[in-house]
Order: C-alpha cells, then sequence, then structure tokens
C-alpha cells in the first residue's frame, strides 16, 4: 500500500490514476509520494521514505529541487497540462495590450447612477479608449513551449498576426505543433526589433530573472506592448514603468501582480489566472497522479525536473534503479557489487540530466541485502530502489 499526501485541495480525478493499493490523505505524516499545486515546501521536514514529489502545474518554484535531488526525491511537474488554459488568457491579455478594454470597463463603472444620460456621456467619453486592431500587427513569442506554440498559432490563424518566434530549446513535438505561417527568428534581438506586442513563455531561472530589463526594452519598437504570463519576478518593474512613463512602451499586461504594478496607468494586472480552469486543474492533477504512480510501481520517470527522462515498464524479472549524483566512474562499483554475487546483468541504462543521473539494471534476482547495502554506500548514491 502506497501512501500519498496532499498538501491543497485536489481534484478526485487523481483516484482513477491511483486506485488500489493506495492510501491518499492529507494527513499522512510518512508518505511515499506528495501531490502539491501552491504549497510552499522549502521548509518543510522529509522523511526518508519520500520518493516522489508531483507538482500538479508547471513551475516548481514553491518546491526545493536541489534539497530533493540529494535526497533521491524525484520531483515530477505537469508541462503542458494546463498549456490551453494560459493561452486562452494570453490571448485575453494581448487584446487588452492592444484597445485599453480593462481601463475602459472601470471607467463605465462611474457612470453609475447618470440614469438615463449614461448612453450619452458613454458617447462622449469612449474616445479616450480607441486603441488598434491585431489583424496585420506583428506578435512576437520569446518561449515556443506548450503555451507559446498555442498562443503563436491562435494569433497567427484566428487573429490575423504576424507571428515570429524565438526558442533555442523547442521540442520536436512543439515544432511541428507550429502553424507554417510563424517565422522562426535566429535571435531574441531580431524578435524585440520587429514584433508590436511580445510574449514572454520562458521559466523563471537565475539567468532570466529581471531579463525585462531596460537593455532589453531598449532593443524593442517603440510603442511596443508587453505580455509577462511566465513569472512577475522576469519583469524588471522599475525599468518598466519608466519606458511606460517615457511612451517606450504602450503597454504592460501580467497575470502577476506586485505592488509596483497595481494601479499603474498603462499596466493591466490579472489576479493569477492563467491555470484557473476546472479543465486545467484536473489535466494537471491526473498528469501529477499518473507520473507519481508509474515512479512508484515501475521506476518509470516522466517529466521530472531534476532526474532524466526513462520510461520503463513492469520489469520481466527484477530490477534495480539506482538515483546517484551525475559524475565520472559510478556505474562500475553499482555493477560490481551485483555482478559480484554471481548474478547476470542482463540489461543496464544509464541515463542523466545536469548533476543527476539513474542507473537502471535487469537482473534475474535481486542481490543479497549487504549487496543493496554496499550499493547504497557508494560515494555519490543518494537512493536505491528495487522492483520483482
Amino acid at each position: 500500500m502506497y501512501k500519498i499526501q496532499t498538501l491543497n485541495a485536489i481534484s478526485d480525478i487523481i483516484y482513477t490514476q491511483l486506485k488500489e493499493n493506495y492510501a491518499i490523505s492529507k494527513e499522512e505524516t510518512a508518505p511515499e509520494a506528495i501531490l502539491v499545486r501552491s504549497a510552499a515546501m522549502h521548509d518543510l521536514p522529509f522523511g526518508p521514505e519520500l520518493l516522489a514529489i508531483g507538482r500538479a502545474g508547471a513551475g516548481v518554484n514553491n518546491i526545493p529541487i536541489d534539497r530533493c535531488s540529494q535526497a533521491g526525491i524525484v520531483v515530477f511537474n505537469t508541462p503542458g497540462a494546463n498549456a490551453n488554459a494560459v493561452a486562452e488568457l494570453v490571448v485575453a491579455g494581448l487584446l487588452m495590450s492592444g484597445r485599453n478594454i480593462a481601463g475602459g470597463i472601470d471607467w463605465a463603472k462611474t457612470l453609475k447612477g447618470q440614469g438615463p444620460e449614461v448612453g450619452k456621456l458613454v458617447e462622449k467619453g469612449k474616445g479616450q479608449f480607441v486603441g488598434p486592431e491585431m489583424r496585420g500587427k506583428t506578435l512576437g513569442v520569446i518561449g515556443l513551449g506548450a503555451i507559446g506554440a498555442l498562443v503563436a498559432n491562435a494569433a497567427s490563424r484566428g487573429l490575423g498576426m504576424n507571428v515570429i518566434g524565438y526558442d533555442p530549446f523547442i521540442s520536436v513535438e512543439s515544432a511541428w505543433s507550429l502553424s507554417t505561417t510563424i517565422h522562426r527568428a535566429g535571435s531574441a534581438d531580431e524578435v524585440l526589433a520587429q514584433a508590436d506586442y511580445i510574449t514572454f513563455h520562458i521559466p523563471l531561472t537565475d539567468k532570466t530573472r529581471g531579463s525585462i530589463n531596460g537593455e532589453m526594452i531598449a532593443k524593442m519598437k517603440d510603442g511596443a506592448g508587453i505580455l509577462n504570463f511566465s513569472r512577475g519576478e522576469l519583469a524588471d518593474s522599475a525599468a518598466v514603468l519608466a519606458a511606460l512613463e517615457s511612451g517606450k512602451l504602450r503597454s504592460y499586461v501580467t497575470d502577476f501582480p506586485s505592488d509596483e504594478m497595481l494601479c499603474q496607468d498603462k499596466v493591466v494586472c490579472i489576479p493569477h489566472l492563467g491555470a484557473s480552469t476546472p479543465e486545467s486543474e484536473e489535466n494537471c492533477a491526473s498528469m501529477a497522479a499518473a507520473e507519481i504512480r508509474d515512479y512508484l510501481e515501475s521506476g518509470s520517470i516522466h517529466n521530472s525536473v531534476n532526474f532524466p527522462e526513462l520510461q520503463l515498464g513492469k520489469p520481466e524479472a527484477a530490477r534495480i534503479l539506482v538515483l546517484h549524483e551525475n559524475k565520472p566512474n559510478m556505474i562500475s562499483p553499482i555493477s560490481a557489487a551485483v555482478s559480484q554475487e554471481g548474478i547476470n546483468i542482463e540489461n543496464l541504462i544509464n541515463k542523466s540530466k545536469k548533476d543527476m543521473a539513474v542507473t537502471v539494471m535487469e537482473v534475474p534476482t535481486l542481490p543479497s541485502p549487504a549487496a543493496l547495502e554496499a550499493i547504497r554506500q557508494i560515494a555519490g548514491v543518494v537512493r536505491v530502489r528495487t522492483f520483482a
């Protein structure tokens, strides 16, 4: 029986993935896996039995990834599960960045109580909210993952925009999904120079934090609009506000309100509604639960942020899964501990991802507890699991 702890309210759809042999409770104190949405986990103690964390969403800023890696805890996320929900909101933000729809709605509310004069006042005052159409304008998309690709296609096919995108790490799947009308730029600067509106779909890292700054904005067309539905910290708020005040930027639309951005002219702050749809929440919960199930039952790793992709079926006989640091001379002592017991290793797989790696050995029978403990004691090994 696998014990699963839920740190947030999560869709009951998880029970379609985690059926028999699973005990799921928010009160579980010694879980083998945790399902989480937005709860902060940086100060949460992890027991030695914890094997995996499934994040029902794409961002993992609420999870201490490095600490998990060193404890042999595989962290999963659900890229693409909420992509359609976010993409739809980005399109709404795009329309609001061109035409001051939000400002117009706020202004219309001030006419309450004017009785039959409301219609006349509307016609008299609506001119202050005039804005351009999207058709024929150029949208720049920086980051062509699941969300960026959907936005690019919607803008090109649905809004009649010219779309130029840039992503040096684009996946084959995303590339195949892009409309042939979308131009792929050779650099981010090429996008900045051409786009009337720019939407960012890149992860928040130490390298990208504050990257929407004065230097980047200076490379944009005068009067461009920025959409930030990735993470608020991507933007240097002071630089964005200065550009809005000078007229260099037309607008800034974000799904991440901050005290600096709230109530500012030409800024639209949406209260982090990107993934707030019932469909998105179900998709994320189902995907996270399936990832946890496959890892617990067979050792398969799909959509992990700290360990490599590893698609495994159920073991034919027995399987040893070793999570370890990605450094030289790890495979030899691991395999030797098994071979020394006269056990033939029928198949061996080794994969790595940045600082961490996984070695899988398919064997006819499991070695002795002493041999498994010898593997655990190898410098750099962080977790050993067995399946039979």
